[in-house]
């Protein structure tokens, strides 16, 4: 499967147990695992940590990985605290704070945000740490999968030296490089959340209150939603996600059309009105895909590499680190016995599926009246919003008692569907026919 035509030759090949395609946190958390296994892993990033990468926002569940790792302090030293989510709409004229310490899940209350450049590079020192060899710098060409010859991998230093290696299995965590799923050709766009994504850092952004309280914001407009993520040292990531109608109507310089989104939205508008951007304007397209094919005889796909679902309930670095710790205990069963890993992949699959099902059905929706007032008007019967805040905190491998109150949350959205064809809305007082309602700042 050539990745980059190159007319250089290896010279010679390294073995190992393990080949990891990429240094971010799906790919530092599988080769920290598998080396304090004793496994001989190579791990492979094109590029020099630390380096800038989107995906700022963390979750509470993210917190038991940092412990198995051995992390927890580094990433507290380097994080901001995060409590919880707000949302907020001008629809509405309002918004709702979901603390994480009101969910099902009373183990871990809490995340962090942080800058990916700190973050990863943190967990990418600690995979050298445990043994892991671990490079930057390294470009994969080429991927040739055979399990019972020995697949055989070739990246290109920064030097120009082509490298080879000899691994018994490969774990792509490359993120949306796709690095197999690409030479595959089992790509595919998510027909179900077609959106592309523009985004930037600034200074002098007003709280959304009296004082910045750590939560991730999400601004709710008609054509999709803005981020605004508190950073260290009083910086704050911004970024809109939408549809790609709404961003072939830009005319001239994206950041112009970027500065131009954000002053649209009354809500967003008054919290910039007096703040810099102080990086570049940064776009990316094809928001959402998944890979046809996760695993094979020797080989896996982890995070980003397999699948990437729409950011706006932070799942992405989550979902990423989960997925890298399983695969990684599949790897490390190939190596000893591949009909029993055959299983566990079989396992890990589903799993992985089932954790991106429960958070896509809320993404799915996120842009309908339906979903929208049920957010500004949250309630808990039958524990609805403890179970809500339970899959906003990432708590999507739950046991079956505490999936019945999500379960209730999405009868309470069909029923209210339902309802809707007939002009009811929910509002503070429960169904009533629809008024209109005016576009002002949420407060």
């Amino acid at each position: 499967m050539p990745l980059d035509a190159s007319p250089d030759l290896p010279l010679g090949e390294t073995t190992c147990d393990v080949l990891v395609i990429g240094g971010g946190p799906a790919g530092a958390t599988a080769a920290t695992l598998l080396a304090e296994k004793g496994r001989h892993v190579v791990l492979l990033e094109k590029d020099h940590h630390p380096r800038f990468h989107i995906g700022e926002s963390l979750l509470p569940l993210n917190l038991r990985i940092f412990e198995r790792l051995g992390v927890a302090e580094e990433i507290a030293a380097i994080g901001v605290h995060k409590p919880g989510a707000r949302f907020v709409s001008d629809e509405h004229g309002k918004h709702t704070a979901f603390s994480f310490a009101a969910g099902l899940n009373q183990d871990y209350t809490y995340s962090y945000q942080v800058r990916r450049s700190s973050f990863d590079d943190v967990l990418f020192r600690r995979a050298q740490r445990a043994g892991a060899d671990a490079r930057e710098g390294m470009r994969v060409l080429d991927v040739a999968l055979d399990a019972r010859g020995g697949h055989r991998v070739t990246a290109r230093d920064e030097a120009g030296t082509v490298h080879a290696f000899r691994p018994r299995f490969v774990m792509d965590c490359s993120g949306r490089d796709t690095v197999l799923a690409t030479a595959m050709g089992s790509k595919a766009r998510n027909p179900h959340n077609n959106t592309a994504a523009m985004y930037g850092h600034f200074s002098g952004v007003a709280p959304f209150g009296e004082a910045e309280d750590g939560n991730i914001t999400i601004h709710l407009f008609d054509e999709g939603w803005f981020w605004m993520i508190p950073l260290p040292e009083g910086v704050m990531s911004i970024g809109v996600v939408s549809n790609p109608a709404f961003f072939k109507r830009r005319r001239g310089e994206v950041r112009d059309f970027f500065l131009e989104t954000l002053r649209a939205v009354p809500s967003v508008a008054r919290r910039i009105a007096q703040a810099d951007l102080v990086s570049e304007v940064t776009t990316t397209g094809n928001y959402s895909y998944a890979s046809k094919v996760m695993h094979g005889d020797g080989w896996l796909m982890a995070g980003d590499a397999y699948a990437f679902i729409d950011p706006v309930f932070s799942s992405g670095v989550l979902l990423a680190m989960a997925s890298a710790e399983m695969g990684s205990d599949v790897a490390d069963a190939w190596l000893e016995d591949p009909v029993r890993a055959g299983a566990m992949a079989r396992a890990f699959e589903a799993k992985v599926k089932r954790a991106i099902g429960s958070l896509s059905w809320l993404i799915y929706r996120i842009n309908t009246p339906v979903l929208r007032d049920m957010f500004m008007e949250p309630r808990n019967r039958f524990r609805m919003r403890e179970g809500l805040v339970s899959l906003l905190a990432g708590d999507v491998h739950a046991n079956a008692n505490r999936q019945l109150p999500v379960l209730a949350f999405k009868g309470a959205f069909y029923a209210l569907s339902f309802a809707y064809r007939f002009g009811y809305r929910l509002g503070p007082q429960g169904l009533k026919k629809a008024a209109p309602r005016t576009l002002a700042p949420a407060e």
